[in-house]
């Protein structure tokens, strides 16, 4: 997929279709202007009759409009132009992008000269890539050529980064467990490294019973797909610049273990490995823009299968740190395998830390399909993250951290257990899990269970992976820089 400026009008260019926006309550400006002129007021009689709406992503195809050389005009609402976010504009595009994303299109123009461009053409990339990776008659087809109104080279090539990152993000979590599982997933991060800029070390089994990953190991032990730990490191700020550390929870495919899921909570759960691929996408956004930051992205990457040598309902295992935990539910079993990847980012002196996973089924619970928990031991550190998410267009909402929920984590056996007392705060039970293991260390979790996979599309992306928080943590990187 290319993305081309472009300084032509929409009365020039040549292309299977064009894409305009329009603002709800405002009279036609710009391109949409010059669309209503070269279709003698088509746009307007429209607008009045109530069949093209300028509300936020409403998007009318036009086919075959006079005045312009593109077979197929899509009018894409803007919403109200005072309250355009980030947000607004990469849904917007999306929207756009896969409404014509039904053909295969070679070049489509976007006419939006909106705030948040850059969100808006990152948004176009994500919005035509679907989820039918093996289909031969696909239902989304990707827009060869996206070609942007605007004179901002760097703009276009910033933004080209962040959409293939999301897209790469997708594209792992898509992808079956039989394709991504620990290994092949390990060898993806080597690639990227190599391709984007950024160093990378994998720790096989062997390393990994050096290092004492006892809790990511229990995991890991039934299936027979070894587990990998990857440290991903760029070095892009100062030498005496503490590094970001981001860390993801790879869970390439959660059977549950003994306390096996039933069929309907299990067929998507190829994507219980969101949070790693989260960080390899933003780690590859972060080297390609080349921040001025150091950064250093961790993944545990096990499956939790069911054997004869599988982890057991009333084990005990020693995480690398030392800590005990006793198995309560064997389906709980990110929380283990973030609990050493923790400790190893913690070892290698992270400034700040960020975890990701897919988590809990309590966050969703807590705050529904399409908003990410945040917890923390550092609310100056949550309120840095929250804002670069504001900012990004991605929406986190703060769970409390309370000592009452690290008492229902307390274990008669060993120091903690991985459940905490019957379903009520599962997901705040988990992250004080988490708390155990960062130290001293400044940390915010992200529960991405709803947003980072869904079985339904929207209106700007298919359904399957959605890519969530990979811009968010790329302007983490920028403010930490």
């Amino acid at each position: 997929m290319k993305i081309e400026p472009t300084s032509q009008s929409i009365t020039e260019i040549s292309a299977d279709a064009i894409v305009v926006g329009i603002w709800d309550e405002k009279p036609l400006s710009g391109a949409a202007a010059e669309l209503n002129r070269a279709t003698n007021g088509a746009i307007e009689d429209l607008i009045g009759s109530k069949l093209v709406s300028a509300g936020s992503a409403k998007v009318t195809n036009i086919l075959a409009p006079a005045g312009i050389k593109a077979d197929v005009a899509v009018i894409v609402g803007l919403g109200k132009q005072d309250d355009f976010t980030a947000a607004d504009a990469y849904q917007a595009a999306g929207a756009a992008s896969r409404k014509l994303s039904d053909l295969p299109r070679e070049k489509v123009a976007f006419f939006m000269d909106v705030d948040h461009m850059d969100h808006a053409i990152a948004g176009s990339m994500v919005g035509c890539v679907g989820q039918d990776v093996y289909r031969h008659e696909k239902k989304t087809n990707p827009i060869q050529t996206l070609v942007w109104a605007t004179d901002d080279l760097k703009l276009i090539d910033d933004a080209q980064i962040v959409g293939e990152s999301i897209n790469l993000t997708r594209q792992l979590v898509n992808l079956p467990a039989s394709d991504i599982f620990p290994e092949s997933f390990a060898e993806q991060c080597v690639v990227t490294g190599k391709e984007s800029g950024f160093e990378v070390e994998v720790w096989d089994e062997e390393r990994l019973k050096k290092e004492r990953c006892g809790a990511l190991l229990a995991v890991a032990q039934g299936s027979a797909m070894k587990p990998r730990l990857v440290m991903m490191r760029y070095n892009g700020g100062p030498s005496d610049q503490k590094p970001l550390g981001l860390v993801g929870k790879g869970v390439t495919f959660d059977s549950g273990g003994l306390s096996l899921k039933p069929s309907d909570g299990m067929i998507d759960m190829k994507c219980d490995m969101a949070g790693a691929a989260t960080v390899v996408g933003a780690m590859q956004a972060i080297a390609k823009l080349k921040l001025p930051v150091n950064v250093i992205g961790f993944t545990g990457l096990v499956e939790n299968m069911i054997s004869g040598t599988c982890y057991r309902l009333g084990d005990v295992v020693t995480a690398r740190s030392g800590k005990t935990i006793e198995i309560r539910n064997t389906d709980a079993e990110g929380r283990l395998v973030l609990a050493d990847t923790i400790d190893v980012a913690v070892e290698q002196e992270v400034g700040k830390l960020i975890d990701l996973a897919t988590l809990t089924g309590a966050c969703m619970v807590a705050l529904g399909p399409n908003i990410v928990g945040l917890m923390t031991n550092d609310q100056p550190w949550a309120d840095a993250v929250s804002t670069a998410s504001k900012t990004a267009g991605e929406k986190v909402w703060q769970l409390p951290m309370d000592d009452e929920f690290a008492e229902q984590i307390k274990s008669n056996i060993a120091d903690i257990k991985n459940t905490g007392e019957g379903r009520w705060g599962g997901a705040m039970t988990a992250g004080k899990l988490l708390e155990e293991f960062v130290q001293d260390t400044p940390w915010v979790h992200l529960d991405i269970a709803g947003p980072s996979f869904a079985a339904k599309p929207k209106a700007w992306i298919d359904a399957g992976a959605s890519g969530c928080m990979v811009r968010t943590l790329i302007e983490v990187a920028r403010q930490h820089a």
